[in-house]
């Protein structure tokens, strides 16, 4: 792995390259990476060299050892001794190894971690062939996605989307084999040819103890860091404690485990022409037929050609048409997707007539029925209200936009329906309703543990990477909250409701408006004040929501005498140097303590009063998968009052002006901004 470099434990990883030199390679494992916590965050942490806890250590390391040769699975977990001195350790070894290699790679750990991380009670240690990890934390049979190890090949791929599109269909394939493997070991591996020389060859593997859940889970966060640790590269390493993904376009396991995937369609090419040749017409010469062929062939390659150039360009026309065309053309998109539409009698049958027992929700613009079509799918149908902010033309706008965004963590459009002056959309039905309804409740917010929450944050801040930068038009969603936050039934976020959405130009930063529609206590200050929206402003929401989510509570929640909002009550915890108080009692025992607070602090940078202060998107996600990404330290919100007691600022309105709302749950709408 000499062409593999590590993105974080660069120290770490250079002392133990310097401690191995007088051995000869091939006498130990190669060494990939080291979680090993600073010695300096105390006693509870670390361990004296004569203590009960390194007694306890070595009786852990000397089980490990000895069952390192006859585990079935490659994999085995131990506890020695007990509180508050207790060590918990497992050991995993890859999936395609013998048993001889396992115990070769679990011995060399197991003597040397204790010099390559001294003293410290938490250690996760990754080698070529073999994991080791250790704790005075329980350990077993949870996701743990603490810290990710990342390392990446320092040689690009020439063809980037060919091969993306290549590994997405690799790394696919081995997630859903490995999380539900039935033989105890959840590994997969599978190769396939991306080009004619080329083969690319991927590996998947969970600890078996998870669950089957929690390891799809883990193993797709991992591939969810590609794209910004290690695009266009031949090949990277993301590990977590719980699972590791990989993939190289070389073989780096035993080519007798994997499983060969079916190539991708082949480039159609003209064949090359023969070199021996026959003639009716006497030797060495060609034969009128073979020329009429060869002629034809030509005629056909260059016909091809032309067809390709105008097709080509016709698209990229269509594809850097100015915003302003797009929006114009919304009710055009609307007659393109025909088959997309529902007939009003078929929607009144799946739901019922609009029964009250089949409602499940009330958005922004109306109320959601679930529904059941003929084909026995379940499905989720928005209703807009006829008295509602939205008319025809921002119903066409969100059916004509969501139709267009395909993303995992977006809700999916199925359908619309348009009939007797009724506007619906049908979305895929999402099992779990919205995060609201789990959150904000004292008993179904026991549902939502803190790697589930985590991973909430995860999925919408992917959500809202690709509607600000990975989809054709950058999309502002202006309406980013709780209740527009849908779960899947693997609790899986999906952002939703894009009733209010914009659609900015390529080179369009900031837009304006006269008519402030959002929910209080979600919308940024210049938005609020000014009119002023760009994607700074759905990172503010984004910075709200994530309070809420670690919290339990809404932002309106905290009323006292130095809080008076939920922003408020977060920066009095930060600057006095306790934000894991700030945690929803619920987690107590069960949180990552630098998960947590890295959390806070990238809400706290997200709630900026200066939207260029704030971080983008792009950088979100970085920071949420990545601790070598150094956070700066956060300007005090504008929701706080000079004195420090928190007061929420709102618009100045005329006397003659209504606003019909509630706190963090309908969007107003018709404020007129100073």
């Amino acid at each position: 792995m000499d062409n593999l470099l590590p993105r974080k434990s660069l120290f770490v990883y250079t002392i133990c390259l310097l401690s191995l030199i007088p051995i000869t390679k091939g006498d130990y494992p190669d060494f990939f990476d080291m979680e090993c916590p600073d010695p300096t965050l105390g006693t509870t942490s670390t361990y004296a060299p004569n203590s009960t806890y390194k007694t306890n250590l070595d009786a852990l390391f000397s089980t490990l050892s000895s069952h390192s040769n006859n585990s079935s699975n490659g994999f085995y977990n131990f506890t020695a001794g007990s509180p508050p001195d207790i060590a918990y350790g497992l050991f995993l070894c890859r999936g395609d190894i013998s048993s001889a290699e396992c115990q070769d790679c679990i011995v060399y750990a197991t003597q040397n971690v204790v010099e390559w991380c001294p003293k410290s009670k938490r250690v996760t240690v990754w080698l070529e062939k073999c994991m080791l990890r250790y704790s005075n934390k329980y350990i077993f049979a949870r996701q743990d996605r603490g810290y990710k190890g990342i390392l990446h090949n320092v040689n690009n791929i020439t063809d980037e989307t060919h091969f993306n599109q290549v590994l997405g269909k690799v790394m696919d394939d081995i997630v859903n084999r490995s999380s539900s493997d039935d033989s105890g070991k959840k590994f997969a591996t599978a190769q396939v040819n991306y080009s004619p020389l080329q083969t690319l060859y991927g590996l998947a593997q969970c600890t078996p103890d998870i669950s089957n859940f929690d390891c799809n889970t883990c193993l797709r966060d991992c591939i969810s860091t590609f794209p910004s640790c290690c695009d266009g590269k031949q090949g990277a390493i993301v590990r977590l404690p719980s699972c590791n993904v990989r993939y190289e376009i070389y073989p780096f396991y035993h080519a007798s485990f994997g499983a060969a995937l079916p190539p991708p369609t082949p480039v159609l090419r003209p064949p090359p022409p023969s070199t021996t040749t026959t003639s009716s017409h006497g030797n060495g010469g060609v034969s009128s037929q073979v020329i009429a062929a060869i002629v034809a062939s030509i005629g056909v390659v260059v016909m091809l050609f032309i067809a390709g150039f105008c097709f080509l360009t016709k698209r990229a026309k269509q594809k850097y048409n100015s915003v302003e065309e797009d929006l114009d053309n919304v009710g055009d998109d609307i007659l393109k997707v025909e088959s997309l539409q529902y007939d009003l009698g078929t929607i009144e049958a799946a739901t019922n007539n609009f029964s009250n027992d089949n409602k499940i929700g009330e958005g922004g613009f109306g109320p959601v029925y679930k529904g059941l079509l003929p084909d026995d799918q379940e499905v989720a149908v928005k209703r807009l209200s006829r008295t509602s902010g939205q008319g025809a033309q921002e119903f066409k706008n969100e059916m004509a936009l969501v139709a267009k965004l395909q993303h995992r963590n977006l809700v999916r459009l199925l359908g619309f329906c348009l009939g007797r002056e009724e506007k619906i959309l049908i979305y895929e039905f999402v099992p779990n309703k919205s995060l609201d309804y789990l959150l904000f409740d004292p008993q179904e917010r026991e549902k939502l543990d803190w790697s589930r929450r985590y991973n909430i944050i995860g999925g919408v801040a992917r959500g809202m990477l690709y509607l600000h930068e990975d989809s054709r038009l950058r999309i502002i969603h202006r309406d980013l909250k709780a209740s527009n936050i849908l779960l899947d039934v693997d609790m899986n976020a999906k952002v939703s409701d894009f009733g209010m959405a914009r659609i900015f130009g390529n080179d369009q930063t900031q837009g304006n408006t006269s008519r402030v529609a959002g929910t209080f206590g979600y919308m940024s200050p210049e938005y609020l004040m000014h009119g002023k929206f760009s994607a700074k402003s759905d990172v503010f929401s984004f910075g709200v929501l994530v309070l809420e989510i670690i919290s339990g509570k809404r932002n309106n929640f905290y009323h006292s005498d130095d809080a008076a909002n939920l922003l408020s009550y977060a920066w009095k915890l930060w600057r006095e140097g306790m934000p894991l108080d700030l945690l929803d009692p619920t987690l107590e025992g069960s949180y990552a303590r630098n998960e947590v607070t890295r959390c806070i602090h990238i809400a706290l940078l997200c709630v900026q009063d200066d939207p260029d202060a704030r971080p983008s998107m792009a950088t979100i996600v970085l920071m949420l998968n990545s601790y070598s990404v150094t956070l700066s330290f956060p300007q005090q919100p504008r929701f706080l009052g000079h004195n420090g007691i928190g007061s929420n600022i709102v618009p100045e309105l005329q006397s003659d002006q209504l606003i019909e709302w509630t706190v963090n749950e309908v969007s107003i709408s018709e404020v007129e901004p100073r």
